[in-house]
């Protein structure tokens, strides 16, 4: 069994944090975001090798199911409670970070709704649309490395943000975070 066949589920493993540490909890979903574009990677080797076998099929289903999921939860966070606080910021460069910030999830969200397509039609054995590997180089180059965006959200916004939110309101986040993710009913 291949290394790809392996790994499956990413991101449903609960994290060693709850909403009530909203910080920490952005962190984790960053770990996973890293753990499943990694697998992206390793699927887009694979499938040019191996078409739409099984290992491809099942590597295809879970990173659509994460970045169709939980990523658009986590943008969200991050649009209502830290981007506000970069925005009315005086320092110029976590102004810049919030417009980066903004213009990144566009970016994410026009990507995905091409790669989104393409992962499932590969989840499902079919051939996936042209133009499918290119769209996930791009979204993967624009997470990751030295300028991505996890490395400005991890190293820049996460903890302005942090510092610009009193811990009396940390509550409040995690509570709304949560309350979101909840299934209706």
């Amino acid at each position: 069994m291949s290394r790809l066949h392996r790994i499956t589920a990413p991101g449903h493993a609960a994290p060693g944090v709850g909403f009530e540490q909203p910080f920490e909890m952005l962190t984790a979903c960053h770990e996973r975001v890293a753990r499943t574009l990694a697998l992206l990677g390793r699927l887009l080797a694979h499938w040019h090798q191996n078409g739409a076998d099984e290992a491809s099929r099942s590597a295809a289903a879970d990173v659509w199911r994460y970045f169709e999921i939980a990523a658009p939860q986590h943008h969200l966070d991050e649009e209502r409670h830290l981007v506000p606080r970069l925005q009315a910021s005086a320092d110029p460069a976590l102004q810049a970070a919030a417009a980066r910030l903004l213009a990144d999830h566009a970016l994410f969200r026009d990507l995905w709704s091409r790669l989104g397509p393409a992962l499932q039609a590969l989840r499902d054995g079919a051939e996936p649309a042209p133009g499918w590997v290119d769209d996930a180089r791009a979204f993967i180059d624009r997470h990751q490395g030295p300028d991505g965006h996890l490395a400005l959200e991890d190293g820049l916004v996460f903890p302005a943000a942090r510092q610009a939110m009193p811990e009396a309101d940390w509550p409040a986040m995690g509570a709304e975070m949560a309350a979101r993710r909840r299934p209706p009913g």
